[in-house]
């Protein structure tokens, strides 16, 4: 067993503090504008700012948690609550978020209230648009050079990355901007119809949106707190570097394990060489250390069992992680 050196340098701080700044002056312009106007759909989105705005503060908080050195009681760090505080944070926007918009819209609908000043929804919309997109941008910016790294689409990248606070900011942010569509919607079909059923109907979806988003962080964050393994593609390149090693005989079991953001746990039952010695083993066991901490710096633990081949060995680990959990998947992407 070993510890591997330094983990490489995030952008991840950087991107959830540019979407918390943005979210905070989003969110008290939309509630002027859904005071002055009384439009459910503004409000709302008032609302979603306000929730993406306390989401952004937990992500802080997890990134600076789960960063703190491993310590006697915890040997392996504290990456896991990071995913414990993403969790809060996708639990705030399923009830605060979501739960406003779905109710008010409903109220709306039912009650058909609106003061008919529109302008100033427009404004609001507009301004926060760009802001929305500009913070976007800068988590599409993130998304991509971390795909390329990792030799993967952006696509993959985002729906297998344990990186939950880049993955987060740019659900949010996309829905921001969709809702922010939705809201224009609903305005601008009351405006045009006196119809404020429009209006309601908008924060309707606006909160089912919200109540989307909210499930995949949810879900995402419980697979990475029970020990969701790495990717198959990941998964494979490591049994490769550890089969090439030159005493290796061949590897019996691979395990993998997700300790945070940007720790990973190696632990393998290895079939060293008959005629292989002692020194020789300890040899091989730093250099498999030395090969995949240098490949992929995410790596900071290895262990290896030395241990007899099986029974009716072939040669190939034994994959005791052969069927993913729908939400880990099965195609090459990053860790």
């Amino acid at each position: 067993m070993s510890q591997a050196g330094a983990r490489p340098e995030s952008e991840s701080v950087g991107t959830v503090v540019v979407a918390g700044a943005a979210n905070l002056a989003i969110a008290v312009a939309k509630l002027v504008a859904g005071l002055i106007s009384g439009s459910a759909a503004m409000l709302s989105e008032a609302a979603h700012s306000v929730a993406d705005t306390t989401t952004e503060v937990l992500l802080f908080q997890a990134l600076r948690r789960g960063a703190r050195p491993a310590d006697q009681r915890h040997p392996f760090g504290y990456g896991k609550e990071s995913y414990v505080w993403a969790f809060f944070a996708a639990m705030f926007t399923f009830v605060a978020g979501a739960g406003f918009a779905v109710t008010h819209g409903v109220t709306t609908i039912l009650v058909h209230e609106h003061s008919g000043d529109y302008l100033i929804s427009y404004v609001v919309l507009a301004v926060s648009f760009v802001i929305e997109s500009i913070s976007l941008a800068r988590a599409v910016r993130q998304v991509r050079r971390e795909s390329r790294r990792w030799e993967t689409t952006p696509r993959r990248f985002l729906r297998l990355t344990a990186d939950t606070t880049v993955k987060a900011v740019f659900l949010e942010d996309s829905a921001a901007l969709i809702g922010l569509l939705l809201a224009g919607l609903g305005v601008g079909l009351s405006h045009a119809t006196g119809d404020e059923v429009w209006d309601g109907v908008a924060s309707i979806l606006i909160g089912l949106l919200l109540l989307t988003v909210a499930g995949i962080l949810a879900s995402n964050n419980l697979s990475l707190l029970v020990g969701r393994a790495v990717p198959d593609r990941l998964r494979r390149e490591i049994e490769r570097e550890l089969a090439g090693l030159p005493e290796v005989e061949r590897i019996d079991t691979l395990l993998t394990m997700q300790l945070g953001p940007d720790d990973i746990l190696v632990a393998a039952k290895v079939d060293f060489r008959d005629e292989a010695t002692g020194a020789q083993i300890e040899a091989t066991a730093d250099e498999a250390e030395r090969r995949l901490t240098d490949r992929y710096p995410e790596i900071r633990f290895v262990f290896l069992d030395p241990t007899r081949s099986l029974p009716g060995a072939t040669g190939r680990a034994r994959d005791t992680q052969a069927r993913p959990s729908p939400d880990a998947g099965g195609d090459p992407a990053p860790s």
